[in-house]
């Protein structure tokens, strides 16, 4: 150590540029990923590089772009986010300035009096009068402040990358409560229809109990089928109403604000474009998230030297020139000077072993955001297998449901007029409309959740930010 701070003290004196910043140099960390993904990939979707930027427009619905663009200006966590840059961007200007001298000035007038039981008494009282500049500058011969600006720098990359990632969440989120509030619309207008397939129904028992056809029972079973079926319109109503508060707040409007922009269609919307979703390898740089950890181990690994820095002397250059005089009269007189320069240095030699430990705490920091890093990239991977699935296995159960509904429509039918010919028991025409009623709504359901799985997967991906055509460098200062 002794001899590295003497070469570094040496160099410059000899015309030499200063020693390299003490500490490990920043090198993105190995980290493979699986070649292909594990759940086989749909029929629309290949492995070409992914158009996520604007992933939102490939569900072709007007209302939803125009939710996501409110977003985008006026979400407050993008605008808490957003300042948190620029809190960053702030810090780092201040690193930065540490590298460069300082210069100040100052100036006063005092009146002093001095005890006249010294041998030696100026005259009192007397004033004096004194303006001036002071600089100073602290080489960084070891590199603890560029160490120091550099982690900065990477801390800003960061906080901007958890920037991207915010767009991404909340995009996802606005798309997610449209999605579901489109859902539950279809579902209070399949219940609708069914109520009013119900309250026919309830006529038809009522005009075979007037006719002696049908017993007092039949009536009360379809009034009791009815009622069960109006019940489930407030509760879906009421899902209606939560959900669409949530999109209020996510596009910064208060609720009950927006729900002019969500009249006219009630579709829910579906992607019909094929989807590109690239490799496990295109996560490391289009997700936010990871690009962000990388970034903090970057900080984390200058934040070494930093520390190191402190086992080495500080030199510096100091001085200030003055006028001083005891009259303001003759202020700027030649005589009125006075100035010091000169070099100075200080060397933290006994510390009981505070700094070698303040170092081990930076080494095991930089240790936990390799491993943050790296647990980072796991779950991104494993988040975007899990969208794959959910939406191989909602479109197969979407299909099945489909068959379902068609079928039990066709069978409700032919019950129904077999009732009306006395030819079936009524409970046969309660069980088929339960059961119409069970599958239009579940297929309905079904249909929402297959469009919220795309945003998942979207999500996954890193969707709602363009991806960087290069890796993320380190700002070096």
């Amino acid at each position: 150590m002794v001899k590295r701070a003497l070469t570094c003290i040496l160099l410059p004196l000899l015309g030499i540029p200063s020693c390299a910043p003490v500490g490990p140099n920043y090198s993105t960390p190995d980290n493979p990923v699986p070649d292909f993904w594990n759940t086989g990939l749909q029929a629309n979707m290949d492995t070409s590089t992914p158009d996520i930027e604007a992933w939102w427009r490939k569900f072709n619905d007007p209302t939803l772009n125009k939710l996501i663009s409110l977003a985008e200006s006026q979400n407050r966590d993008l605008a808490i986010a957003a300042e948190r840059v620029e809190e960053a961007r702030a810090q780092r200007g201040i690193s930065r300035g540490a590298l460069f001298p300082t210069l100040g000035a100052g100036g006063g007038v005092s009146r002093n009096r001095s005890s006249e039981s010294l041998p030696f008494v100026p005259p009192n009282p007397i004033n004096i009068y004194d303006t001036g500049l002071s600089s100073g500058w602290e080489t960084d011969f070891v590199g603890g402040l560029r160490r120091s600006v550099e982690a900065s720098s990477a801390s800003l990359e960061a906080t901007q990358e958890v920037y991207h990632d915010t767009m991404v969440i909340i995009y996802a989120d606005v798309a997610s409560n449209y999605i579901s509030y489109r859902t539950l619309q279809r579902r209070i207008s399949l219940a609708q229809s069914n109520i009013a397939a119900q309250k026919k129904s309830v006529q038809i028992t009522k005009d075979r109990k007037t006719a002696g056809l049908a017993p007092q029972i039949d009536v009360s079973q379809a009034e009791t089928n009815l009622a069960t079926s109006q019940a489930l319109i407030p509760q879906l109503q009421g899902g209606l109403s939560a959900t669409l508060n949530n999109l209020a707040v996510l596009v910064g409007r208060y609720p009950g604000s927006i729900g002019g922009m969500l009249r006219g269609s009630t579709k829910i919307p579906t992607p019909r474009e094929s989807l590109s979703i690239g490799l496990p390898a295109n996560l490391l740089r289009s997700r936010p998230d990871i690009r962000a950890a990388e970034r903090t181990l970057a900080a984390q690994t200058a934040s070494i030297g930093v520390a190191q820095a402190e086992l080495y002397p500080k030199f510096g250059l100091s001085g200030t020139f003055s006028l001083q005089s005891t009259s303001s009269g003759n202020l700027v007189d030649t005589d009125s000077r006075a100035y010091s320069f000169g070099p100075s240095f200080q060397w933290r030699i006994f510390e009981g072993g505070r700094i070698r430990e303040s170092i081990k705490v930076e080494e095991s920091r930089t240790r936990q955001a390799l491993a943050n890093y790296e647990k980072t990239v796991l779950q991104a991977v494993a988040e975007v297998e899990s969208s794959l699935a959910s939406i191989k296995y909602e479109k197969r159960r979407n299909q099945f449901l489909d068959k379902s509904v068609t079928s039990a429509k066709e069978t409700a039918s032919l019950i129904v007029d077999n009732y009306t010919e006395g030819l079936v028991d009524f409970q046969n025409v309660l069980d088929a409309q339960r059961t119409v009623f069970d599958r239009e709504d579940s297929a309905a359901a079904s249909s929402g959740q297959f469009a919220i799985n795309h945003v998942s997967l979207y999500r996954s991906l890193g969707g709602g930010t363009k991806m960087p055509k290069q890796p993320v460098l380190n700002d070096k200062p």
